[in-house]
């Protein structure tokens, strides 16, 4: 499945290498552009959130915000100034969005925001509608919810990428496998002759569909991982802080 899905990303990204950030600083608009795209289906919620949670944004300017943010990651170049070797990519995107917010404070008469670019699709009312499942945090703990967000997103990225690669080569047991055995929070949980009888399968099938929905669920974070963060040291300690230890 591996070989398959490495493919299934039309070779945008390489599976190694700090793709996204290095295509963000890309000569090439179209390179830019999809490095953005990487970017923003981690981050953008936890922005989002973080602006709601944060500076106490109401929704209209908390969008507006985001979108800003986004178009000037790329389009003007935010990315550029970043360096590794001084804060975690997630810190470094925290403080640029604190920064926005300061500018746009001390700015009343500032242009429309995003600067004539294009507004990115991004559905902020499911973001309002886990909001208001969870709450909005006390501001002084705001750090520790961007970083629970943003662990919660790249999840979330991860099973859509599974779903999606799952039903491209043909194998819906996978996921369905993994989503109602891993996602669920059905108590108690189905036993494996359970889904058997579910999904019209033998129980050594559901062990092994399991088994590979699985790893194919720790290779999509990896490479999540690697797309975005900026060095090797950033990289290991993610997925050791994620997944209990770095990959060989």
């Amino acid at each position: 499945m591996a070989d398959d899905a490495s493919q299934a990303g039309g070779g945008i990204f390489p599976a190694t290498g700090w793709s996204a950030i290095e295509a963000a600083r890309s000569p090439d608009p179209d390179e830019r552009r999809r490095a953005l795209d990487r970017i923003v289906a981690v981050y953008w919620r936890p922005v989002y959130k973080y602006l709601r949670a944060r500076h106490r944004r109401n929704r209209d300017d908390a969008q507006d915000l985001t979108q800003e943010f986004f178009a000037s990651l790329v389009g003007r170049g935010t990315l550029e100034t970043y360096d590794p070797s001084r804060a975690r990519l997630r810190t470094f995107l925290r403080g640029c969005v604190d920064a926005l917010v300061a500018n746009a404070e001390r700015d009343a008469r500032r242009l429309k925001r995003g600067g004539g670019t294009s507004p990115l699709s991004l559905e902020f009312e499911l973001a309002e509608g886990e909001l208001a499942r969870s709450g909005l945090p006390a501001p002084e703990r705001s750090d520790d919810f961007f970083e629970k967000e943003w662990i919660r997103s790249l999840f979330s990225s991860a099973v859509s990428q599974l779903r999606a690669e799952c039903a491209a080569q043909g194998k819906p047991a996978h996921f369905a496998l993994f989503e109602r055995y891993d996602l669920d929070d059905a108590n108690p949980r189905p036993t494996y002759s359970d889904l058997a009888r579910e999904l019209g399968l033998t129980p050594s099938d559901v062990t092994n569909y399991l088994a590979a929905a699985r790893r194919e669920f720790r290779r999509i974070v990896l490479e999540l991982l690697r797309q975005t963060t900026a060095s090797e040291a950033e990289f290991r300690r993610e997925a050791r802080s994620l997944l209990g230890h770095a990959p060989e």
